[in-house]
């Protein structure tokens, strides 16, 4: 356990200072769009500002799965969903996190990848279910209709969040143009709410979020709950969506709040080494124990969920361990 701990920890410094302290960036260099995977053997892994879920448990996902086989896997910040599925495209990255329904948007071509549909990518495993958390510093904002004239942090540019924020005002009957819009990514965000600049921001992670729990240590922090009228009118109209709760003790709330999620999702390029693909799960889920005593999400690891995306196929290297596990994937 000391081994894997020190070697996760020297991977996130080393990562950190590679890619400074901004956190929602790309990586510079790497192949020309339309670029080949990495040689086999090394597996970039594009995740989210250094604020964010993604990274934090990308990083511990890629130390686990490093330090235990032959596959060195380098974990680095992005912005977000759009921005992984663009850095795989160009062959910058050969895995990354996405929200499955940036994941559906991009091989359907449809909003974020309107007329440009990106299909040359497969699924690895469904991790856990990332939760839509409104929160503000403001106890007078307690449901959604409330944000209306507030100034709202939607999402960095380029991440799923804004659709997230979009399809939630929708259902409350409001849209971007009832709220003063900021862009902005989770740690710009936390970062506005406690200077109050912004009244309220939507997020999109496994809670809790790191951005959320640093707010917490200084100001107030509260989550607007969805109501279940409202949550069955946005299921309805988009059925990637699932009604879920994030318990009060997440960040020291005073009751637990309700609200939807999707999922948080890793997928890799088609051309991405079959072996290296089935490294990273195969170890990732014969270690969930350890996994969880560095991570929390790691409690939410199994293999029911990591085999329950139906939308896009599966990558052969991840279809292969499953099968060992009883469970068939669909395939290219």
């Amino acid at each position: 356990m000391k081994k894997f701990l020190a070697l996760a920890l020297a991977l996130v410094t080393a990562m950190a200072l590679m890619t400074g302290c901004g956190g929602d960036t790309k990586t510079d260099g790497g192949s020309a769009e339309g670029g080949s995977a990495s040689p086999a053997g090394s597996l970039t892994f594009t995740t989210g500002g250094d604020q964010g879920t993604y990274y934090g448990f990308g990083s511990v996902l890629a130390g686990q799965v490093s330090g235990d086989t032959d596959t060195k896997v380098t974990a680095i910040t992005s912005g977000g969903s759009q921005a992984n599925i663009e850095a795989m495209e160009s062959g910058d990255a050969q895995i990354g996190f996405v929200q499955s329904d940036v994941m559906s948007y991009a091989y359907e071509g449809t909003n974020l990848f309107e007329g440009a549909a990106v299909t040359d990518f497969s699924v690895v495993a469904a991790l856990y279910g990332e939760q839509v958390q409104i929160v503000t510093c403001n106890p007078a904002i307690k449901t959604v209709a409330d944000l209306k004239g507030k100034n709202v942090s939607i999402g960095a540019p380029g991440s799923g969040v804004y659709f997230n924020a979009m399809d939630v005002l929708k259902a409350y009957g409001l849209s971007e143009n009832d709220i003063t819009p900021t862009y902005e990514s989770f740690g710009d965000s936390a970062d506005s709410l406690k200077d109050g600049k912004i009244d309220a921001a939507f997020l999109v992670a496994g809670a809790p979020t790191t951005a959320i729990t640093s707010l917490a240590t200084t100001n107030p922090v509260y989550l607007v709950s969805l109501d279940d009228e409202h949550i069955n009118k946005l299921i309805a109209e988009s059925p990637y969506y699932s009604k879920t709760t994030i318990a009060a003790d997440a960040y020291g709330l005073d009751a637990d709040v309700t609200t939807v999620e999707v999922a948080a999702v890793v997928i890799a390029r088609n051309d991405a080494s079959e072996d290296d693909i089935y490294n990273f799960v195969s170890d990732i889920y014969e270690n969930i124990d350890t996994i969880t005593a560095a991570h929390a999400k790691g409690a939410e690891l199994n293999l029911e969920y990591a085999t329950s995306m139906t939308t896009v196929p599966y990558h052969p290297g991840a279809a292969k361990y499953f099968a060992e596990k009883g469970v068939t994937v669909p395939t290219k």
